[in-house]
């Protein structure tokens, strides 16, 4: 089971999945659930900010890049902007550079190409010291 901080005993790590995909949204809830991640779903990036409004804290996001209402790059500057800490890693197809640069340069911490397997959620919680 996937511990903050690597700790067998320490609390389980929670994650937030934002991707407007219903499909893509099932397989990577799957994949954290399988790791041991408690997740929760929201289906764009003004939702995300929102459930942080209300007071929800997670260790990591997942952030995809192109929704309706709020993009990924508009909802990653808003919760950096309200002091957020999680770790931010963006979630999309895109592979051009200046694309993923601009994600990356609004506040993420990783990013990731769709679909997420279990190597790169690993590698992911890997790089923020959330396991051995």
């Amino acid at each position: 089971m996937a511990t903050s901080n690597g700790s067998s005993t320490g609390t389980k790590i929670t994650a937030l999945v934002v991707d407007d995909d219903r499909v893509i949204n099932a397989i990577h809830c799957k994949l954290l659930n399988k790791l041991g991640i408690e997740n929760h779903v929201a289906a764009n990036g003004k939702e995300a900010v929102d459930l942080h409004c209300s007071g929800k804290k997670f260790d990591l996001i997942l952030m995809d890049r192109d929704m309706p209402i709020m993009n990924g790059i508009e909802a990653t500057r808003e919760l950096r902007a309200m002091g957020v800490r999680s770790i931010i890693v963006g979630v999309s197809t895109r592979s051009i550079k200046q694309e993923i640069q601009e994600f990356m340069d609004s506040g993420l911490d990783d990013y990731q190409e769709k679909p997420l397997t279990s190597s790169k959620v690993i590698s992911i919680l890997r790089k923020i010291d959330f396991v051995d």
